[in-house]
């Protein structure tokens, strides 16, 4: 297993995530409907904000990611994504014994692998045939799964969310025989929510996984897009309103994760028992007041990454401007 090439301090981070008539994460046990739970109060899952993050960086083609070479000075091949549709287990698994792994899966780095072998599971070598593990190798590929770096925790909801469910209708038919089509109640929206979203970044793993400061400045840099570059049918308007982040004076922790969780979080103003319809409803904290002191500064990866583009060399070329250009 390499080792980072450099270090980063542990960090505790919110994000502040404002949703607005969408399906923030669809719960397949519900028919698609917006996590949540008993008493009324919305999910996100991990997996479902994990996945916005890794589509940005997996999509090497796209405009977002060239920007964040360039920003970043970063070697793209050194940045695949190990959780990819069509990926070849054998041919990972000869990664993972030619000791290649590490540098190129940019998402195993970072949130860990947990890329399960089989004891009769094949390998691609190196020059491309497949075989058999022998066992040092087995072993290898056994202790190739590492708790990630960087771990979030539960979306949830601030106040319980109202659920809208409506059907969609489609001029032409989907059947055979049918000259239109209906999806009863398949159009499953929160008309307003305001969800708290911790995550954690320790640096105590990362001589395992081999992550290192560049793979979290990435991650930080991209949180704040992940729902702005995915959005989709039922999810046009979820806001990432805030991405609290700081950084400990000690990697034993200069004080509590929840204590700082608590102070980042927005209040309900009045009921909290009753949903929202606006981000007004909330108190929204920006500042850590007495807990300041004992963490780095507070850092808003929002209000950053706004900054940072508007002084981007690389500006988004205009509709028109493209238009003409073609």
């Amino acid at each position: 297993m390499s080792q980072p090439t450099d270090t980063f301090a542990r960090g505790t981070g919110l994000l502040v995530i404002e949703v607005k008539n969408s399906n923030p994460n669809g719960d397949p046990d519900r028919e698609s409907d917006p996590r949540h739970r008993p008493d009324g109060h919305g999910e996100i899952s991990p997996v479902s904000f994990k996945r916005k993050v890794r589509d940005i960086v997996e999509n090497k083609d796209g405009q977002a990611w060239r920007e964040l070479v360039a920003q970043l000075s970063l070697d793209p091949a050194q940045f695949d994504i190990l959780e990819s549709r069509g990926r070849d287990r054998p041919s990972i698994s000869g990664e993972i014994v030619a000791g290649t792994f590490t540098t190129k899966y940019w998402d195993a780095r970072v949130f860990g692998n947990t890329f399960l072998e089989k004891e009769e599971a094949q390998l691609t070598d190196v020059q491309g045939t497949k075989r058999s593990p022998s066992d040092p190798e087995k072993k290898l590929l056994r202790n190739s799964i590492k708790a990630g770096v960087v771990q979030f925790g539960v979306g949830l909801s601030i106040a319980p969310i109202e659920i809208e469910r409506s059907t969609m209708s489609n001029k032409q038919g989907v059947e055979v025989g049918k000259d239109r089509g209906l999806a009863p109640l398949a159009f499953r929206i929160v008309r307003h929510g305001v969800y708290a979203m911790p995550f954690f970044v320790n640096p105590n793993t990362a001589h395992k996984t081999g992550c290192t400061a560049k793979d979290i400045q990435l991650l930080l840099r991209v949180i704040p897009a992940a729902y702005d570059l995915n959005k989709s049918l039922v999810r046009p308007d979820v806001r990432m309103r805030h991405a609290w982040f700081v950084e400990h004076k000690h990697i034993l922790g200069s004080c509590s994760d929840f204590a700082l969780i608590e102070a980042m979080t927005p209040k309900r103003n009045g009921d909290p028992r009753t949903p929202s319809t606006c981000w007004e409803d909330y108190d929204v904290p920006t500042t850590l007041k007495d807990l300041a002191k004992k963490v780095g500064p507070l850092r808003d990866l929002v209000m950053e990454s706004h900054e940072l583009n508007e002084k981007s060399s690389s500006p988004s070329e205009g509709i028109a401007d493209a238009a003409v250009r073609t």
